[in-house]
């Protein structure tokens, strides 16, 4: 350990994260993480251009997203590979929560984005503070699926005007589906041709070009095809409009509208985009690091995609998040530390020196081509296959994320998704399983397996496995279970509990166990317990209920639970009963035995 570390305190790698990751850096890692930077920085720049269209901004937005807030998300992260920038799903959540609100590409517009963009990561940043790393667990994969599923459908929705040359108003899914086909009439086929052609050439060009990112091959060899097409017919013959010049390589300072009225009407949205980029960023640099073998900290994630985004709001930004094509691109080309995110931005100024003139020359439809190249990957089909054939539950999850996404307000959507797991989640909490067991006589050692139908119970003794918690939300459901017990089988007044598979008992589980041991004493029998596990027989000490209960009552093992409630069986029943399924059986005469 190096004297430079020696004095780095837990308090000041939180303020600054950079202090853990400094020390790997020396010659070999700058030059590791230069070359990746150097390939982020060329990925980025048809990245950028595409979700800033897709986001309703100017192309140049999307460049200055994987600029500032990609070296602030290097700065405060935790991950060594994440990289932050313009993503596909958060631009969409942008376009979805401010189109209603101004027109695209407008000033307004502009200064709204900044607004969501400043909110989104106040927000995270409040998360990250209060240690809420662990509520993105609450979102389960099924939603994430169904979510990003239907956001490539809305992006197919929202490009099929610029695919066929159509001028649609921003609008809802169905509005600009219907829209869209009312004038297909009006569609230009040379920009279908471009648009198409782009499309191919970004699905096929990593068969011959496997080194090359398809989406640059896309934009590059579809920007000459219109520049051809425009020469040679003119670009009023062939509709194919262009994205106009960038106005600089380096991003300006911009403030955003923070007024009570725009601060209200953005809340709702600003929360779901924080939701949304969060929620991206985190099983993205979760996946890489199953790879890497590093450990991540949730919290520390949030603090810095909260400051990216409050970054964006003040250098001509939008929402940003953790993109996994360059992430998995930044991992795969070699980086070895967050450096090669911060080359990455400072390589992308120079790229972009180079580049910028000819943005100009990029059409319309060749992003149009691009995105629905991105909407397609978004589609993940082999996991909504997996979904589909193992669990109904899920699959639900993913229908309902699915559906609301598309014909609800693109921001409550995921909400939807989210409450419609924790619903289930409870459904399935709230039915713990019970089990009637009994000894198994095909095996020695006391073995106990379900009842079936070659197996018959103790007539007096009923023996109950309980998987799963015992709490509020489980009481009713566990209650009439032995309800039922008591009224079907009368004759089993002692009822001895296999409890080391009950996960968690609350007041209203312990109380309803008192209840039950009240009535099994007042029927002549008891209520026994064996293999407690420790949190539960705590909780039932603090809160008096193991008095009540009665502590000789509570075994620690199996051998034990049935040895000591045998003893307290009715003798006279054992001696005329011809199940004798205990080995203690055999100490009381039987009905062959008593004549």
């Amino acid at each position: 350990m190096t004297p430079s570390t020696v004095s780095i305190t837990p308090l000041s790698q939180r303020l600054f994260p950079l202090l853990r990751w400094w020390p790997r850096v020396d010659r070999s890692t700058l030059k590791a993480d230069a070359l990746a930077g150097l390939i982020g920085a060329v990925v980025v720049l048809p990245q950028g251009v595409a979700f800033a269209t897709l986001a309703g901004l100017p192309p140049e937005y999307g460049l200055y997203c994987a600029m500032v807030p990609t070296v602030v998300a290097a700065l405060f992260g935790s991950s060594w590979h994440t990289v932050a920038g313009p993503t596909n799903p958060v631009s969409l959540m942008v376009f979805a929560v401010l189109s209603p609100l101004a027109m695209p590409m407008t000033p307004h517009y502009i200064e709204l984005a900044l607004t969501l963009a400043l909110m989104s990561g106040i927000i995270m940043l409040a998360m990250g503070f209060l240690r809420f790393g662990s509520l993105v667990n609450f979102m389960s994969s099924s939603v994430v699926v169904g979510f990003t599923a239907a956001l490539g459908v809305f992006i197919f929705a929202s490009q099929l005007g610029s695919f066929l040359g159509i001028v649609s108003a921003p609008a809802g899914f169905t509005e600009l589906v219907l829209g869209t086909f009312r004038h297909l009439g009006d569609a230009k086929p040379w920009v279908v041709l471009v648009a198409a052609a782009t499309l191919a050439i970004g699905a096929f060009s990593h068969r011959v070009l496997p080194r090359v990112p398809p989406m640059l091959t896309a934009m590059v060899l579809g920007s000459l095809m219109a520049f051809v097409l425009n020469q040679a017919l003119g670009a009023e013959r062939t509709g194919l409009r262009t994205l106009g010049p960038l106005p600089g390589a380096l991003p300006p300072l911009s403030f955003p509208d923070v007024s009570a009225a725009t601060l209200q009407n953005l809340l709702p949205g600003a929360t779901a985009v924080a939701l949304v980029s969060l929620t991206q960023a985190l099983s993205i640099a979760h996946a890489i690091a199953l790879k890497s073998g590093q450990r991540l900290d949730n919290n520390q994630e949030f603090i810095a995609q909260g400051l990216a985004n409050v970054a964006a709001a003040f250098f001509s930004g939008f929402p940003t998040s953790a993109s996994a094509n360059r992430c998995g691109i930044n991992y795969d080309a070699g980086a070895k530390t967050p450096m090669s995110g911060i080359f990455a931005a400072l390589l992308l100024v120079l790229v972009l020196l180079a580049v910028a003139p000819l943005v100009a020359y990029l059409p319309i439809a060749v992003v149009a081509g691009v995105l629905f190249l991105v909407a397609w990957n978004l589609i993940d089909f082999p996991r909504i296959r997996k979904i589909l054939a193992t669990s109904r539950g899920e699959s639900a999850v993913l229908a309902v994320t699915f559906f609301a996404t598309l014909l609800l307000d693109l921001e409550f959507a995921i909400l939807v998704g989210v409450l419609v797991s924790l619903v289930l989640y409870l459904n399935r909490t709230s039915h713990p399983i019970l089990r009637s067991l009994v000894p198994d006589p095909r095996h020695t050692g006391r073995k106990m397996t379900e009842v079936e139908d070659s197996l018959v119970e103790c007539p007096q003794l009923k023996i109950l496995r309980v998987e799963g918690s015992i709490y509020f939300g489980a009481v009713g459901h566990v209650q009439r279970h032995l309800d039922t017990l008591r009224e079907h089988s009368p004759g089993q007044k002692h009822l001895l509990l296999m409890s080391k598979s009950i996960n968690f008992v609350d007041m209203a589980g312990a109380e309803l166990l008192v209840e039950e041991a009240r009535r099994r004493r007042a029927g002549g029998g008891q209520l026994y317990f064996y293999s407690l596990r420790k949190p539960v027989e705590e909780l039932l000490e603090r809160g008096g209920y193991m008095a009540e209960l009665g502590r000789e009552n509570a075994f620690r093992g199996k051998r034990e639970a049935i040895g000591g409630v045998f003893t307290r069986l009715d003798l006279s029943i054992c001696a005329t009963c011809r199940a004798r399924i205990f080995e203690e059986c055999a100490s009381v005469p039987g009905p062959k035995e008593a004549r």
